[in-house]
């Protein structure tokens, strides 16, 4: 049995032992975490700007949302979907309105929000007469999840080769192409599928004109236009939601990541038709919704929406970009908001990972040229001061 006495080490060997090796783990143990700091099993503290890769929006166990997940937990954890919760309703009334989307689906993660959102698009072709309309295009370097639609939507091969075959009918193009967007959307194209800052392969913000082309051709063709907001969403950007820095509005949005503070959830949100298009039977998650989750998303939400975090975010990231452009080696820096890329000259940044561990800083590399900042929204530009000086050590 773990206890409190039991080592890193230890743990590190169990874990090996009992757990299907699917992660490149860092050699570290964490076991608390409070605000913008982790902790490790031997008390180490850690500065951490990744934040459970852009989950942690407000910080490590915001007091707001430990209340909510604790009083809900004495009161009803899970219900199924097969009956109404006044949680879920209210979750989606807030997700709704500050979105301006038209109803919710929920779910755990942002996998399943985007497998809803590929179902519902390819469902609305068909209930429009049109079952011709079966393509989906995305871009290359996306990130959109595990499942095999979701990888199959992914445009990155080295996660798609050893699952083959994949799921039929996706289109990829480089991303803010607008050339071959307009090539490759026609009356095909159920979907078209993207983020508006590409994240897992180094934040790279789209562009408006990318963007509005994109709102033209499905508006053209009637397909539905998706953003993939799993890591965009809630904040992160310097506004309540990605899409909001280029002024076009999508048919169908997908959250998770930030959206419950920790806790798994996801969401799909739809606008107008698109909204109506799932019916019974259609679509579900037997956890998705549940009591617990709602209750530490409402927490959140809210916070983010009226605690000044989203004008944080870009306030503070603005800075943060700033300071990591005064950095020895590097070349150029990226991102909107608290979604910030390095990117160096020289092949160092898988390196500076397990050095900035031991000086108590947790980075993230995408590459072994660029890392990838996703800190809580809550970060101030005194703890940025802290951690480019340890990055300068570096």
């Amino acid at each position: 049995m773990i206890t409190e006495t039991t080592t890193s080490a230890e743990v590190m060997a169990l874990d090996k032992q009992y757990v299907m090796q699917t992660y490149g783990r860092q050699p570290v143990v964490l076991v608390r975490g409070e605000g913008c700091f982790a902790y490790d099993a031997e008390g180490k503290e850690y500065l951490d700007l990744v934040a459970g890769i852009a989950v942690n929006g407000l910080g490590h166990c915001p007091p707001k949302v430990v209340e909510a997940i604790c009083r809900q937990a004495g009161v009803l954890m899970h219900t199924s979907n097969l009956y109404y919760t006044p949680g879920q309703v209210e979750l989606a009334k807030l997700l709704v309105e500050i979105s301006g989307m038209s109803k919710a689906f929920f779910c755990n993660s942002g996998a399943e929000a985007n497998e809803a959102a590929m179902k519902l698009v390819k469902k609305a072709a068909k209930v429009a007469g049109h079952p011709e309309q079966c393509e989906i295009v995305t871009a290359e370097k996306s990130f959109h999840g595990r499942t095999l639609a979701a990888i199959t939507a992914t445009g990155q091969p080295k996660y798609q080769k050893s699952f083959t075959p994949l799921v039929p009918g996706y289109k990829y193009i480089p991303y803010n192409d607008v050339e071959a967007l307009k090539a490759a959307v026609d009356e095909k194209t159920c979907a078209v599928m993207m983020e508006p800052v590409q994240g897992e392969s180094g934040v790279h913000p789209g562009t408006e004109e990318f963007m509005k082309t994109a709102r033209e051709l499905c508006d053209k063709f009637g397909a539905a236009l998706i953003f993939d907001e799993v890591q965009t969403g809630l904040g992160r950007t310097g506004k309540m939601f990605g899409f909001e820095n280029f002024d076009v509005v999508p048919d169908v949005m997908t959250l998770a990541k930030t959206i419950a503070g920790g806790f798994p959830m996801g969401a799909c949100l739809a606008r107008d038709k698109w909204a109506d298009v799932f019916e019974p039977g259609d679509h579900a998650a037997t956890f998705g919704g549940n009591p617990l989750a709602c209750a530490a998303a409402l927490a959140t939400v809210t916070e983010i929406r009226d605690g000044g975090w989203v004008e944080n975010a870009a306030k503070v990231g603005s800075y943060f970009c700033k300071q990591l452009a005064t950095l020895p080696g590097v070349k150029e820096v990226r991102g909107l908001g608290l979604m910030v890329a390095a990117e160096f000259g020289e092949p160092k940044a898988k390196d500076m990972i397990s050095k900035a561990l031991d000086k108590g800083l947790i980075i993230n590399a995408t590459n072994e040229y660029t890392l990838r900042f996703v800190p809580p929204l809550i970060l101030t530009e005194e703890l940025v001061d802290r951690a480019i000086a340890t990055l300068r050590e570096l």
